[in-house]
């Protein structure tokens, strides 16, 4: 289907894809079996300025938006979705920043984001606190000029890579959410430091630790916006942008497991004939490349809504992930079932695509929260036209 792409959009495409084919996809594999965090491919992404396309020029960035993010980890997700996270999760750590940063804080962070200088990663996610924000431990008193952050952030994706930690703390415990604030931490901070690295299902290449802050000293210039109690509200914000990066990893991934499944259908002998001129596989083929279609048109037309300056997307942000998600791990499980027993083995590359999907309806907020936002969000929709 064509999307009409500008100029622009097609060369980053290209861009994306080339480094995909070219350097991520031979090493999918290993990168996956050794659970090894690439930083090399990491540099080669940087070196193309890929890092920085949805960041604005004055930050050092391209200028493009969302849905420039989104073509690029897509195609970077069609080879590898460990090494395409690794790369999206340094904008979701960024995004607080460009969101409710102040000026200060933006010209001091986001230039070497942009680069790929240094990567960043984002830190909500608690033991107690993970679909309920009001359960979060982690807690940020005022000393001075410093806040003192106590507490540990589990499962947080560039742990212990990243080297710039958007990280939400609790500064006043009575105001529940609206006490929730937002702090830079760098990584070295005296204080800061981390878990061991988890050994993970799906997308093995990136890396995913605690994050331990024992009596952690953080400049007070550090807190987001330079306000106490936007920590909630900087989460949102940022979810409501990024979700739809996720869904444009899940239809990346379920493209690659299309492709595969196609180009071995074609390949496949049996009982004297491919098995793609079967009706039972061609309908399987033709089921994956509809939803795969629906999925991707859902996902380009929140990006873009979001990036033509739409005040409220949170319900279509949510539309977009959770459906690319679904379809995403459903067109990897088909994708396994055309491939047979060969599909089951880890030579072929549809098993990773399969583990790497599920992850898709997990993080960012399970499936089922986006399912409560949806609903929440047409209920305010009706009581307004009352």
């Amino acid at each position: 289907m064509d999307y009409f792409l500008t100029e622009e959009q097609l060369m980053i495409k290209d861009l994306a894809r080339r480094i995909a084919d070219e350097k991520i996809a031979p090493r999918a594999l290993e990168l996956d079996e050794k659970n090894e965090f690439p930083w090399d491919l990491m540099k080669i992404i940087a070196d193309a300025d890929l890092f920085g396309v949805y960041l604005p020029e004055e930050y050092g960035g391209l200028g493009g938006g969302v849905f420039e993010q989104c073509l690029v980890v897509e195609e970077l997700s069609r080879a590898c979705s460990g090494v395409a996270v690794s790369y999206a999760a340094s904008g979701l750590g960024c995004m607080p920043i460009l969101v409710l940063g102040s000026e200060e804080q933006k010209k001091k962070y986001l230039p070497d984001i942009a680069s790929g200088k240094r990567l960043a990663a984002f830190a909500a996610t608690e033991a107690n606190a993970g679909s309920d924000p009001a359960g979060m431990e982690t807690t940020a008193v005022l000393d001075g000029d410093e806040y003192v952050l106590n507490g540990t952030k589990q499962w947080i994706t560039n742990g212990g890579e990243a080297e710039i930690y958007t990280v939400m703390a609790v500064t006043d415990k009575k105001k529940g959410p609206r006490g929730i604030s937002c702090f830079i931490v760098e990584k070295g901070t005296p204080g800061f430091s981390f878990g061991k690295k988890e050994n993970k299902m799906g997308i093995r290449a990136s890396a995913t630790r605690e994050l331990i802050f024992d009596n952690c000293r953080v400049p007070k210039e550090n807190l987001l916006g330079g306000k106490e109690g936007i920590g909630f509200i900087a989460t949102m914000k940022t979810f409501d942008r990024t979700r739809p990066g996720i869904g444009a990893q899940a239809i990346g991934i379920a493209q690659g497991a299309l492709d595969v499944a196609v180009k071995y259908a074609r390949e496949r002998k049996q009982f004297g004939q491919s098995i793609s001129s079967f009706q039972a596989i061609q309908h399987m083929l033709a089921d994956m490349a509809t939803q795969l279609e629906a999925a991707r048109a859902l996902v380009y037309a929140t990006a873009r809504m979001i990036d033509a300056g739409a005040k409220n997307f949170s319900k279509e942000s949510a539309m977009a992930k959770l459906f690319a998600s679904d379809v995403a791990m459903k067109v990897t499980v088909d994708a396994v079932q055309v491939l047979g027993g060969y599909g089951y083995m880890k030579e072929y590359p549809v098993e990773k695509m399969m583990r790497d999907a599920k992850i898709t309806q997990i993080y960012e907020g399970t499936n089922q929260i986006q399912r409560n936002v949806i609903a929440l969000e047409l209920i305010k929709e009706l009581a307004s036209k009352k």
